[in-house]
């Protein structure tokens, strides 16, 4: 769907407002609760990307597009029952206008986003912002080097922060890298046949890789693709669509405990009106539900929005249009297909929702609403859908010794904390922050933490990644026998030497291996893959 057509869909939407206003609406669902309705002269209308992020004081963080005292939108700070607050006001070429994206969560507390528009080149830059609102510019887009980021920067296992520009570099759209401390590269330039105009949040998924999906562009003929990239800027095209299995996805990627890929193309399908879809790491996409784009449509139609796998393993979303209301819904689906509408949403509370949910480790699912609201300028909400507590692991993946955050509710008096069942040190900083680090011995699992109100476990698995700190001897020929010394080899999969050729080896301990040189191997780096990730060692082996 283009953006034309979205904006057509919202200027229908409006209207449908005025024209129900004068029948009444419906009470509110007891599930959702209308946390904040946006007004100006305060941050509007929060649209796609908007992500929100999760602070380490439980309070969550977003922004919205416009409204703020320069009308050019601003950051703003609810807390799980709806205390609301804008900590940033943007003001245009200084530091930014229009900020789409949401924000990201950082290992070191602080948050970076992106706007859209001002800036010293007017394509938009990245931003780092403070819990306090304290805010730094890390890079202005010169539209050379990327322009009109929609989305935020997502923050990638070796520290740095990865994302994507919906235009700029030689036309299509970019990938760049960028530093903590700001130090930008620019790592591929899109051409229509991969991809164009990437409006969505990136994710890294357990391979390592990165994966992203863009709105148009692709070989099928325009409809959009995702893609995959290294950390490096090497592209591949995964999938195109072909409007048959969705158009114009604009919500982001999430990767299922599965291992597949689960999203939301806002257009397309056999009933034209957008769908779920799985894809499989064998590339293959499969159609899991179909929204109806008539306007009688009651399941919902065009999700902007993405999905998130919640604690239950279901995933949630929303749609923007569709409903018994016609302002969109809140829906549920398993991946097998199986879905449910739980939600519908109306005017006086909040409609048309644009920004993927959120689920706040006190098991609530939370979002913002485009439109409706006592003003008619968008909403935040949450919806209780029954779902337990959690904690959550920030970063999702670390060698031994690595620090760890740990977002959640109610710590204040936590007991233990283990890896997977490794017992951990820790210490609490207040009741929805701890810090703890990745314990010896730890494999690849999940975390939990046994508080005063019962025992909590990350709603996903942390990953334990290998490392190779040595090996013995440094040279010989084929057939010689290697030790190889490190952390985290519980479950070795694969050890290969230089050349990528696998060897046959054992695993003696978590901390060694022992593994034969194999025939055409050459002189380089060994590799150890694990079901926590691949090490590769500081130094090459020298094949004689």
């Amino acid at each position: 769907m283009t953006k034309q057509r979205l904006n057509q869909r919202h200027v229908l939407a409006l209207a449908a407002i005025l024209a129900v206003a004068a029948f009444g609406i419906p009470g509110a669902h007891a599930q959702y609760v209308d946390l904040h309705d946006l007004n100006t002269p305060s941050v509007v209308s929060p649209e796609y990307s908007g992500i929100l992020a999760q602070g380490r004081d439980g309070n969550l963080y977003g922004t919205a597009s416009a409204g703020g005292t320069s009308g050019f939108g601003g950051v703003f700070k609810i807390s799980p029952t709806g205390t609301f607050s804008v900590i940033y006001n943007f003001d245009g070429p200084a530091h930014g206008k229009t900020p789409r994206s949401g924000l990201t969560l950082g290992t070191d507390g602080n948050f970076y986003g992106t706007t859209w528009q001002g800036g010293t080149s007017n394509y938009g830059n990245i931003f780092q912002i403070t819990p306090a609102g304290v805010l730094t510019v890390l890079h202005n887009f010169a539209y050379s080097d990327g322009g009109n980021p929609y989305s935020p920067p997502v923050q990638g296992t070796d520290g740095n922060y990865y994302g994507a520009t919906e235009a700029g570099g030689t036309g299509s759209g970019t990938i760049y890298k960028i530093t903590p401390s700001g130090t930008f590269t620019s790592l591929h330039s899109f051409k229509f046949a991969e991809c164009a105009t990437p409006v969505a949040p990136l994710i890294q998924a357990t391979d390592g890789n990165f994966y992203g999906i863009c709105e148009t562009g692709g070989a099928a003929g325009g409809d959009g693709s995702i893609i995959k990239f290294t950390a490096a800027g090497v592209v591949t095209v995964l999938y195109s669509f072909d409007f048959t299995h969705g158009s114009h996805p604009n919500g982001p990627l999430v990767q299922g405990s599965d291992g597949n890929f689960y999203g939301t193309t806002s257009g397309g399908g056999t009933l034209d009106g957008g769908v779920v879809f799985k894809l499989t790491t064998a590339k293959v996409l499969t159609v899991l539900y179909n929204f109806n784009a008539k306007p009688a449509s009651t399941d919902g139609k065009f999700p902007d929005a993405g999905l998130v796998q919640a604690s239950d393993g279901s995933f949630y979303g929303v749609t923007d249009g569709g409903g018994t209301n016609g302002f969109g819904i809140l829906y549920k689906v398993s991946a097998a297909g199986v879905y449910s509408v739980l939600y519908n949403f109306v005017q006086a509370t909040g409609s048309v929702p644009e920004t993927t949910l959120r689920q706040h480790t006190n098991g609530k699912l939370y979002g913002g609403a485009n439109s409706g609201g006592a003003s008619s300028l968008g909403a935040l909400f949450s919806y209780a859908a029954g779902l337990k507590l959690f904690i959550s692991p920030i970063p999702t993946s670390g060698k031994v010794a690595k620090g760890v955050g740990i977002l959640g509710t109610g710590l204040t008096g936590t007991t233990s904390v283990s890896f997977n069942g490794t017992s951990a040190t820790f210490h609490v900083v207040s009741d929805t922050y701890l810090t703890t680090s990745v314990p010896s011995g730890a494999t690849s699992g999940y975390v939990t933490a046994v508080t005063p109100g019962g025992t909590l476990r990350s709603n996903q698995k942390f990953r334990v990644t290998p490392a190779i700190l040595s090996f013995t001897p440094p040279n010989g020929p084929v057939g010689t026998s290697v030790t190889i010394t490190g952390t985290s080899f519980t479950g070795a999969s694969k050890v290969t030497f230089g050349g990528g050729k696998i060897a046959v080896f054992s695993v003696g301990s978590d901390a060694q291996i022992t593994a034969t040189v194999p025939a055409g191997a050459i002189a380089g780096k060994i590799q150890v893959t694990t079901p926590g990730g691949r090490a590769t060692s500081p130094t090459a082996f020298t094949v004689n």
